[in-house]
This record gives structure tokens, sequence and C-alpha cells, in this order.
């Protein structure tokens, strides 16, 4: 008697821990969708470990994730604890600028010094000379920022910023990335009038966004839908978009163009196989996140940048497939024949140099 009263305590138990996996509330309507299968890793994409070469500048902090780096080479990145930081070139003169209280996602630098941040808690702010913190911009349309993500800045000041999600904040990106409900925007503001307009919505998780080097268009990475945009800026298709490069072999987190008529594009990790078969199935992705962290798919250390020329087309290809490498990289900014790295994890900028670059 005792052995069936275990038994069907046992039996109990299993039960209501499946009612619990199946009933548990949860703040997303997953969409179901079909990602085209990944490109193999070859070809373009070949694997290789040209970033085991990476070389590390330490900031002081955790997840340094956009590096921008000033004509002059002065250094400038945020970090998860909410410090901005300065740096020289060669990772000497280590200063924290501001405390924003939030999450300083990307700083750049406007024309006449001050710093233009996207916060991903507090939205688009300045920060002057002295380290005063302006909101310039929380809300468009009435709907809020929630996670304010990147920004490139033209050369008349007028500043573009995406906002990853208008429904989820940074510490709930997971849901953003499950629910795969296009809440994703691509923002334009302009500081004279402080004026502001969606230029694009129903994104899926928009990351990245950079200026074509002759200002025509912008190029927007959609981290959770593997691709890129080109927003047109200028000419007769001026406020259309298209796909710039479709398929992505992982998940693009922020780009940069250059003169020299090369865009970076930095990936935080490869595909996840189990993610993309999960695609189509909306109930089965909630039971996902009713799962332990640990028994839910996960990324790894992968690093992985590529550059694309002005047509779309790989013409460089990094990867460093090493568990200890310099992984998870979200950003590649490049100067003087060298590409800085930031991360989503890591305490260190990294410093890669590009071939032919001097030491």
């Amino acid at each position: 008697m005792a052995v069936n009263t275990a038994g069907r305590l046992t039996l109990a138990a299993l039960l209501l821990a499946v009612l619990y996996i199946l009933a548990w509330p949860l703040p997303i309507e997953p969409v179901a969708w079909e990602p085209t299968p990944a490109p193999a890793l070859e070809g373009p994409y070949a694997i290789n470990d040209k970033l085991s070469a990476v070389e590390r500048l330490e900031v002081g902090g955790r997840g340094p994730e956009h590096v921008t780096v000033t004509d002059t080479g002065r250094i400038y990145t945020g970090l998860e604890d909410g410090r901005i930081m300065r740096l020289e070139a060669d990772g000497t003169r280590l200063k924290k600028i501001v405390d924003t209280g939030g999450r300083p996602q990307t700083v750049e630098v406007a024309a006449d010094g001050t710093l233009i941040v996207a916060d991903t808690y507090r939205g688009l702010l300045s920060v002057d000379s002295k380290g005063r913190i302006t909101e310039l911009l929380t809300e468009v349309d009435g709907v809020p920022m929630m996670f304010a993500n990147d920004i490139a800045i033209s050369s008349t000041g007028t500043i573009y910023l995406t906002d990853s999600s208008d429904k989820f904040r940074q510490h709930e990106l997971v849901f953003d990335f499950v629910e795969h409900g296009g809440r994703g925007r691509l923002i334009e503001y302009i500081p004279s009038s402080g004026s502001a307009r969606v230029l694009l919505d129903g994104l899926q998780f928009v990351n990245g966004v950079a200026l074509a080097p002759d200002e025509s268009s912008l190029l927007v990475n959609e981290c959770a839908a593997y691709r890129t945009i080109r927003y047109w800026l200028k000419g007769e298709r001026a406020g259309e978009s298209e796909i710039f490069i479709d398929n992505l072999p992982g998940f693009p987190d922020n780009i940069r163009c250059y003169e020299r008529g090369i865009c970076w594009i930095a990936f935080t990790n490869p595909r996840i196989e189990a993610l993309d078969l999960l695609a189509p199935h909306p109930f089965m992705r909630k039971v996902l996140m009713r799962l332990p962290e640990w028994a839910r798919p996960r990324q790894s250390d992968y690093a992985f940048v590529i550059g694309v020329d002005l047509a779309g087309n790989v013409v460089e290809n990094l990867q460093d497939p090493s568990p200890d490498g310099f992984g998870q990289i979200t950003g590649a900014s490049e100067h003087n024949g060298v590409l800085y790295l930031g991360n989503l994890n890591k305490t260190a900028i990294g410093l890669y140099r590009l071939a032919g670059a001097a030491k």
C-alpha cells in the first residue's frame, strides 16, 4: 500500500508540474512565422579563427556594447551599470564621464562635442561637457520608448534612433524575441525643433542603425528576423524601404558604415537551430518560456563579424568559434585600420587589427 501511495503521489506531482508549465501566465502572445533555413557556415561565411587575434582594452565594468571612436582616436562606451566611460585608443586614461542611472547602450559624439546617448531605460539623452544629462526623447506619437538601442547622427545633426520594442524592457528582451510581434521602430529626431517621427514600425527587435557614407539611406538590423533593411532618405525612393541583406547566419546587432564602402555587422551569436524549429509553433514557444532558464536554448561565446559592401555582398568574414574567445560581439567600429569590438558580457573592448594595420 505504501508503494502504491508513493507512486500516486509521484504521478500527482508530475501532473501538477505539467499543469504549471502549461498554465503559468506569460506576458507574450507568440506569432507564428517561417524563418528561411540558416545558411551553412561555408563560402562567404566559412568558419575561421581570425578573431582569435583580438586584443583587449579593459574598461572597468561589464558590457561595453557599443564603441564609438572619434577622429582623434578617443573611445567612448557605455556599461551595464549605467556609467559612460572614455579612454584613449591604446586603452590608457580610462575615465568615467557620467552615470545615467539607466543603461547607456550607444554613445555617439555630436559635432559640438555633446554626447548623444541611447539609454535603454531612459530614452534618448544628451550629456554636455559638464556631465549634465538632458532627456531629449522618451516617447513618439504618444507611445513610450521602452528599449532605446542605437543611434546614427547625420551631418546636419538629425538623429536616427532604434527603439527595439515598445512593449518590453531590456531585462525582458527574450520575451520580444519569443513573441516575434514586430514591436520595433525606427525613429527620426530633429534636435533644432525637438520634433520626432516614426520612419518604420513593425520591426522584429530592430537593433543597429547606420547611415550610408553618402547619407542617402539608412541600414537597419532586424535582429530577430536575421536581416538588414535599407531605408531611403534621399532620391526618388525617399521614404521607401527594402531588404538590403537577408537570411543572415546569426543575430545581427550593431552596424557601422565607412567611407571606403564597407559596413561592419556584428553577430551576438550564430543562429540557434532550436529557435528556428519552434518559430512556426507559438504554443511550444510559450512552453519553452515556462521552462527553467537552464533548460532553454543558449547562446555561446562564438565570435562573428562580417563586412559587407554597399550592394550587400559579403567581403569580410571574421570568426572565432573557441569557447574562451571574444564572443557575443555586439558591434564593430573601424578607426585607422583597427576594429574596436563591443560585447554583451565582458569587461573589455576588443581590438582587432585589419590586414595591413600598424601595431
